[in-house]
């Protein structure tokens, strides 16, 4: 199974969202520590572009989504990459990159960790070696604690959203999004999208990755090393 197309979700995205600065960032700043001579970089599930637009010196950028309303924002945002739809889990381009990204929990929307191992090994045939690997998970501590919490209701626009996080099946937590989009007077539209993450333990995430890489950084959403108590986990390898 993988990402969800956001037929319903995407035009409110950005909205919602917000415009995903601190990802970028942390991309950016990976690229100055560790990325020497890089010229083209790939990201996987793109979503709008709001990380491609941010970067701004790499002279060829690819990204990959399944959602085609996703990737018509995309053109808008960011007319010099080439944005592909497909599987993340499962792409294949015939062509090797200096950098792959995969950030904003994108990887915890493939709802099986084969599909998570698929995407590794897609990865790994998509770089060149000594090419970088950057991406960010949600732990299962962070899940966990989300669907303890009550629903976050918030007013935008005129719309009212509704995001209400609870258990599910197989491991998997499941996000309802309810937006109700003004129109006029006392109508409004109801658009429902439901969006499944994945949570692993960060040691399985490790022992897949360690054949084909190595463990270049890994920080927590407090610049610490990451555990599986912690909310976020970033991680950048380097493909031997």
């Amino acid at each position: 199974m993988c990402i969800p197309n956001y037929d319903q979700f995407a035009k409110f995205y950005d909205l919602v969202m917000g415009d995903r600065g601190g990802d970028g960032g942390w991309v950016i700043d990976c690229l100055h520590r560790y990325g020497k001579h890089i010229t083209s970089l790939l990201e996987l599930g793109c979503g709008t572009g709001s990380i491609l637009t941010q970067i701004t010196t790499v002279p060829s950028i690819t990204g990959l989504d399944l959602s085609s309303e996703m990737l018509a924002l995309a053109r808008s945002r960011v007319p010099n990459a080439r944005l592909l739809e497909t599987d993340i889990a499962s792409f294949s381009l015939g062509e090797e990159f200096d950098v792959v990204i995969c950030v904003f929990d994108t990887l915890n929307h493939l709802v099986t960790f084969d599909s998570w191992v698929s995407l590794f090994a897609a990865t790994s045939r998509h770089l060149r070696v000594g090419g970088l690997f950057m991406f960010d998970v949600n732990t299962q501590s962070k899940l966990q604690r989300l669907c303890e919490a009550p629903p976050w209701v918030q007013e935008f626009d005129g719309c009212i959203i509704i995001m209400d996080v609870r258990p599910g099946k197989d491991g998997i937590t499941d996000w309802e999004i309810k937006i109700f989009e003004h129109i006029d007077g006392p109508r409004f539209d109801l658009h429902r999208e439901l969006i499944g993450e994945l949570g692993v333990s960060l040691e399985m995430i490790k022992e897949e990755l360690s054949p084909l890489f190595d463990l270049v950084e890994e920080s927590d959403e407090n610049g610490n090393p990451p555990t599986d108590g912690s909310s976020r986990a970033q991680f950048v390898y380097r493909k031997r």
